[in-house]
């Protein structure tokens, strides 16, 4: 008996993933063709990695979106030079967004970590969503990620140009009815990845052998479970070198997967006050 349960295993894995991707494609094929002025950000991290692929997959190999990074001039080196190698590489269409009015005043970390977000990351965010006139964003967030995405629908609506989430007022999504039916100047936010977990995401590079970040391998005995700013952003205990030990890893740890970002770590509703004014 247990030997069958070991082989079907691979099959199972295979079929829940194949499943997720599939879903994941409709909501990619629904914001395009529902949103006027479609964009992704790119974090360059594992989760956006995968939904850049499920895009690439939702169009038959092409990439008909522009991608946007916030830099907030304090990423990891290697994330940067990750970031344009890969774009090159792809021929990828790529917007930086920066609030160079914030960086040339001095802000940092050391101002206060929610302060420092504000600033770096969701006014810089808000600023290019405005320029662009940005009707639909898709993001590769997680509902078991981190406590206020959990609260996230599908496709969000985001008024006062991207400013407000009402997050304790949200409009319901059953049976795939997803919020486009609202006004034409609602800014929305579309996350085709909400329904998978943090296993699902590494699973699915180990299936479809995508590139990631080396920061996410050990070395010296460390390596990044969540990626960021370099000021904000620890690495953990870890000797797994390889995908197939990230997936057992991740199997047994009792950490959460943000333990080693700052900014969670601030205050207890942190990130849900970063996200109702505009944060990813």
């Amino acid at each position: 008996m247990s030997s069958l349960n070991t082989k079907s295993r691979p099959s199972q894995v295979t079929d829940h993933l194949r499943e997720l991707e599939h879903k994941s494609i409709y909501i990619i094929r629904e914001a395009y063709k529902n949103t006027k002025n479609l964009y992704m950000l790119w974090s360059m991290g594992k989760d956006s990695t995968v939904l850049l692929h499920l895009i690439r997959k939702a169009f038959l190999g092409s990439f008909p979106i522009t991608l946007i990074h916030i830099d907030t001039n304090y990423k990891i080196p290697e994330m940067i030079t990750f970031r344009d190698e890969y774009v090159k590489r792809h021929n990828l269409k790529l917007i930086i967004g920066q609030n160079k009015v914030a960086l040339d005043n001095g802000m940092n970390h050391t101002l206060g970590k929610l302060t420092c977000c504000g600033a770096l990351k969701t006014q810089a965010l808000l600023d290019i969503i405005d320029e662009l006139k940005i009707h639909g964003l898709m993001l590769g967030i997680r509902r078991d990620e981190e406590g206020s995405r959990g609260k996230e629908r599908v496709v969000s609506p985001r008024f006062n140009n991207g400013k407000d989430w009402e997050y304790k007022d949200q409009l319901a999504e059953i049976w795939d009815y997803y919020n486009y039916h609202l006004p034409s100047d609602v800014h929305l936010r579309i996350h085709p990845i909400l329904h998978w977990t943090e296993l699902d995401v590494w699973e699915y590079i180990k299936l479809e052998n995508l590139e990631i970040l080396p920061l996410y391998y050990a070395r010296n005995g460390k390596r990044y479970r969540s990626l960021g700013c370099y000021p904000c952003t620890n690495s953990i205990d870890s000797e797994a070198t390889t995908l197939e030990a990230i997936i057992e890893e991740l199997k047994i740890t009792k950490e959460s997967e943000r333990a080693g970002r700052a900014q969670d770590q601030a205050d207890n509703h942190a990130m849900q006050l970063l996200r109702k004014i505009g944060y990813m």
